[in-house]
């Protein structure tokens, strides 16, 4: 290639990473300066009080925006944060007596997610008719925000959410069935309002902007059922596998015995107003304007849904199969990984690999190179934001004393990658709006 590929692509991502920044976003909803915000801006304007709960992996900085521009009307804000970070050094804004943070976990729930969810709660009973509350929402809630119901207690939630997360179950699946377990999420928060509205701003993780995926969809109405919840746990083959009260609260939902989630039309839905202000599209869009600074052609590439060792396969055949001059592929979405060995990895980590080994049985196409991002900065239980993906990454993997084929069938992508020297590293970004592929071509030489 005529100039540094892993420079290019680290360029490229981080341009996409910067078009998603959350404070960014939440300040151009605020004034109406971001498309389709109209509504927003207005419900702000007229709010006498405002009170706000920011959930999810860009919280704090979502939240940092809200204190900085609503000023004396925001009378509170409880932000649910990720664990570890002190987000008060990072956002002056939080250090402010009105912000009350709660830390939380992921990608797992614990009890610091059910306390999470039982603070929120109280934001939402204590409010008055005459206010406006303002839900700032994002990736990784479902799992910080955790309310189960008696009938079936967290350890048995955490059981078959884990075992969901390793069957490969796409994040709809999940949610579907995260929601029938929990008394908030599915539009459920709503229920506790004693405002007479409610604006969410979203920044999405989910292919698509389901609302009622995002975060669980937390002020969204919800399309499925019990008896969908069910469906997943048994087309997963984890029904009879399940615990004994996950199963027996799901049935009893079922036969109409448990409340089900808000459905559309619900007299809850009424009272909110839910805008995406943020997305994979719009991080997409954010990759394309600097590969194009950059001198590349831009294509896009078919979004990535399904196995990621396929969707990494697919993309290295059809790039060996294209001779272009100085050409970036650009695609965003959210494989999925069915767990079959103990390694350390995650999903962006295992498309590289595949891809890197598809690349690696053509020595002729060394001028293809490749990055896998989560644009969270976390890919799956590592440090990894992803991984780069060569020609030579198999190659340089093996020299350093490590099994490319070995590696990828037992979900070990992160050791392998590691040793190659192809990880990407960001640390956490604090924003997450699903995966970014890209891949450059220069047939030039």
């Amino acid at each position: 290639m005529n100039s540094d590929p892993r420079s290019d692509l680290e360029a490229i991502v981080r341009a996409a990473i910067q078009a998603v920044e959350p404070e960014k976003l939440v300040e151009s909803a605020i004034v109406g300066a971001a498309s389709g915000c109209g509504e927003a801006a207005a419900m702000l304007a007229s709010a006498r009080r405002v009170r706000a709960l920011a959930i999810g992996k860009a919280s704090p900085a979502m939240a940092a925006a809200l204190r900085r521009r609503l000023g004396a009307k925001l009378d509170s804000i409880l932000v649910v944060a990720p664990a570890g970070i002190d987000w008060r050094s990072r956002y002056r804004e939080l250090a402010d007596p009105s912000v009350r943070i709660c830390e939380s976990s992921h990608p797992q729930v614990s009890e610091a997610s059910v306390l999470a969810a039982s603070t929120a709660v109280e934001v939402f009973s204590q409010s008055r008719p005459d206010d406006l509350i303002v839900v700032a929402l994002s990736g990784g809630a479902s799992a910080m925000f955790a309310a189960p119901p008696d009938t079936a207690p967290l350890a048995s939630k955490i059981a078959v959410t884990n075992s969901l997360l390793k069957s490969g179950a796409s994040i709809r699946e999940l949610n579907t069935v995260r929601k029938h377990l929990s008394v908030v999420k599915g539009g459920q928060l709503l229920r506790y309002a004693r405002a007479s509205r409610v604006l969410t701003l979203i920044l999405s993780d989910v292919p698509g902007n389901d609302l009622a995926t995002i975060g669980s969809g937390l002020t969204a109405p919800d399309p499925t059922t019990f008896a969908d919840a069910i469906a997943v746990l048994k087309r997963r083959d984890l029904w009879g596998r399940a615990p004994e009260a996950v199963r027996e609260h799901l049935e009893r939902g079922n036969a109409g015995e448990i409340r089900e989630t808000v459905k559309p039309g619900d007299p809850e839905v009424a009272i909110v107003t839910n805008i995406v202000i943020g997305d994979n599209r719009t991080a997409i869009e954010g990759a394309v304007r600097m590969a194009e600074r950059l001198g590349y052609n831009v294509e896009r590439w078919r979004d990535m849904r399904g196995e990621a060792d396929q969707i990494g396969r697919d993309f290295a055949i059809e790039l060996k199969s294209i001779r272009k001059h100085r050409t970036c592929f650009l695609s965003g979405g959210e494989p999925v990984v069915t767990v079959r060995g103990n390694g350390k990895g995650g999903r962006a980590q295992q498309c590289a690999l595949a891809m890197a080994i598809e690349l690696s049985r053509d020595r002729s196409r060394r001028d293809i190179a490749a990055l896998f991002a989560g644009t969270d900065g976390i890919d799956g239980p590592t440090d990894a934001a992803g991984a780069f993906a060569f020609a030579d990454t198999v190659e340089r993997g093996t020299r350093a004393g490590a099994d490319a084929e070995k590696a990828l069938a037992r979900n070990d992508a992160y050791n392998f990658l590691s040793a190659a020297g192809d990880l990407f590293v960001t640390g956490p970004t604090g924003t997450n709006v699903a995966d970014i592929a890209l891949a450059l071509i220069d047939c030039s030489q």
